[in-house]
């Protein structure tokens, strides 16, 4: 057995501080119970006093018991013990005391009494008794008990109400819960207060976005109002759900800065005179659809759209006020315009309709569709930079300032130059970024309607055209194949394009690389060059499969006329015994001509000069073919059958 010392150690116990905690609200707010003054305290404790024990033998019981436990406590004083009840002295003298008045009250009722020994009764003068006293203590009577039943009935018809109220309205405690959900609520004094702005993100725009939530059955009784009918409403009315009819026990009142609907509107079109002017009176129309009764979810919805559309405008107009461009930006009320490509602006437009006009404005002239897709990339660009702010890459430090980027950690490792650094240092605006994306757009649109415009004047060769799915917002690609119905497999001429910002890079076949300017007649005519040199080597390729025989061949011929587009492209072909000759040229302006000449010439006349007969056998003078009269479905079939019938002749 193990023997446990035992340590005398003084221990000090105090009251708490704090009072005891009454309620906890819904908002995590802690409502404390006030403490006792001394005269509550008093009657706390003298409500302990059981007064119901005043017989005189009970008295005489607890004093024998005291006088015994006063002789052992005299015998033997280690046993000593105080009364457990500080308050029994205070009990035994008002019990003596009340003894004492109930005596003196007996006493004072004999004494009034003077014929206390009389046994005979006596006559006493009957009252009179007026009636229309009773009838008025009745009436009185019935009144005061017709208030209790009106007052019950009363409560239970509110208890009807608040139940049919719970039925079609939500509570006001869930609600409030819904929306603490998805935004950021505070209390301020006796308010609720929610904020819509993107600070947390990192947001640098001084609009406030606060809105406040009330109960919306308190506001009613205080502004003393008939509730609104379920079909009108305004934008700080009653609300109702998203999806039903059901009336919303929150009211959400938002600033008149924050109501109605905006929108970014992106519009790239040509030099106008009245460009400005116009859509100047388009985004100052307003649309009046806003007065619409919506649900506290779609109106704060609603209100964070138009904060988050000022913001990106604000910051653009920002840009656009410091960015040095060769033609400067200008950024005129609700608008901002930026020359993307030569003649090709690019207007950048807040639109906001807060829905107060009555009169509705005189619609604006009409205008181009607007660039869904840069709205949309304007939007991803702003909530980029809020993501950005929020979320750094690792490795980044737990507490402190951030450091440097994910890049410029591992520079040293790589072994990065002045220039690298210098590069990673530097960062797009949103407006450069989104003018890059409109100068894509119109380079691919421009080499889109070359490419059409092409495969529509070109019906022999064929001009396929294959886009890349998988494409950048400034960069992408398309392969041309340039190919003959029929002779797909003999010879195909392709060539690859990169479309960038204000420039074209072309990838040919050869393996040659050739940069091109914004403007399309540059495509157009390395296109058309392509396509006679594919003709050429469909020749050739041609000459191969039927036995001839390839003599000679020039990309670049110096004879004939200057062509106004690129140059001629010649091939020389002989049959396979050699007596037939077939020439080949293609120009882009003239189009094909194609000549034959005949071995041995048939002209050759010998002379006292010329005696011997194998001068004979050189190939006579070539005469050209009527290729417009020749059959044949195209120009590779043609030359096929011309061939043919050369060997079979």
């Amino acid at each position: 057995m193990k023997t446990i010392m035992a340590y005398s150690v003084n221990i000090s116990v105090e009251a708490p501080i704090e009072n005891q905690i009454q309620e906890i609200t819904y908002d995590g707010q802690e409502i404390y119970q006030a403490p006792l003054t001394l005269s509550e305290n008093l009657a706390k404790i003298a409500q302990k006093i059981d007064f119901s024990k005043t017989n005189g033998e009970e008295v005489k019981k607890e004093q024998l018991e005291g006088n015994e436990k006063n002789e052992e406590d005299t015998k033997d004083p280690a046993s000593f013990q105080s009364s457990l009840w500080p308050w029994d002295s205070v009990r035994n003298k008002l019990r003596n005391a009340l003894t004492e008045v109930c005596v003196l009250a007996d006493v004072l009722a004999i004494a009034k009494e003077r014929n206390y020994m009389v046994l005979d009764p006596t006559s006493h003068e009957s009252a009179d008794v007026k009636p229309m006293i009773q009838v008025y203590a009745r009436k009185k009577a019935l009144a005061g008990a017709a208030s209790v039943l009106m007052m019950g009935t009363e409560r239970l018809r509110n208890c009807q109400a608040e139940l049919a109220r719970t039925r079609s309205t939500p509570d006001f405690h869930i609600e409030l819960l819904r929306l603490r959900q998805n935004w950021r609520l505070k209390k301020v004094s006796n308010s609720i207060i929610g904020d819509l702005s993107y600070r947390t993100a990192g947001s640098k725009y001084t609009q406030t976005g606060m809105f406040e939530v009330t109960k919306a059955e308190e506001e009613e009784k205080s502004n003393n109002s008939p509730p609104a009918s379920p079909n009108t409403g305004s934008m700080s009315g009653q609300s109702h759900g998203p999806s039903n009819s059901k009336a919303s026990a929150l009211r959400v009142t938002i600033p008149s800065e924050l109501q109605g609907v905006a929108y970014i509107e992106v519009l790239c079109q040509k030099d106008q005179e009245d460009l400005c002017s116009a859509n100047i009176s388009l985004l100052n129309s307003s649309a009046n659809n806003s007065n619409t009764d919506m649900h506290w979810q779609q109106k704060l919805e609603a209100a964070q759209n138009v904060l988050f559309c000022k913001e990106l405008f604000s910051q653009l107009a920002r840009e656009a006020v410091h960015l040095r461009a060769p033609i400067p930006h200008m950024v005129v009320g609700n608008q901002i315009m930026a020359t993307v490509l030569p003649g090709i602006q690019l207007i950048i437009g807040l639109c906001h309709s807060t829905g107060n006009d009555k009169k509705p404005t005189v619609p604006p002239p009409h205008k181009t569709d607007h660039d869904h897709v840069l709205e949309h990339s304007l939007h991803q660009l702003l909530r980029e930079v809020h993501y950005n702010n929020s979320n750094h890459p690792f490795p980044h430090p737990a507490s402190g300032p951030l450091g440097p980027s994910k890049r410029r950690y591992v520079a040293g490792p790589t072994a990065a130059d002045r220039y690298e650094l210098l590069e990673m240092t530097k960062s797009q605006t949103l407006l450069e970024q989104i003018i890059q994306q409109a100068q894509h757009f119109f380079m691919r649109l421009r080499t889109e309607y070359v490419l059409d415009t092409i495969a529509k004047e070109v019906k022999d060769p064929l001009i396929v055209s294959h886009w890349n799915a998988l494409n950048s917002p400034t960069q992408s690609c398309v392969k041309i194949n340039i190919l003959t119905h029929g002779y797909d497999s003999v010879c195909r001429t392709s060539m690859v394009v990169h479309v960038g910002e204000k420039s074209l890079k072309c990838v040919c076949r050869d393996g040659r690389v050739m940069h091109m300017s914004y403007e399309p007649q540059e495509l157009r005519d390395l296109i058309f060059c392509q396509i006679y040199q594919h003709q050429i080597s469909a020749v050739q390729a041609l000459a191969k499969c039927m036995g001839w025989q390839f003599l000679a061949n020039s990309s670049h011929l110096g004879l004939g006329s200057v062509e106004p587009l690129g140059n001629a492209s010649s091939c020389i072909l002989a049959s396979p015994i050699g007596d037939r000759m077939i020439a080949v040229r293609c120009e882009p302006q003239t189009g094909v001509q194609v000549a034959i000449a005949h071995s041995p010439r048939k002209d050759f006349f010998p002379g006292q000069l010329v005696r011997e007969r194998k001068w004979e056998n050189l190939g006579g003078s070539f005469k050209e073919v009527r290729w417009d009269k020749m059959e044949g479905k195209n120009f590779l079939n043609k030359m096929e059958l011309l061939m043919a019938s050369l060997t079979s002749s």
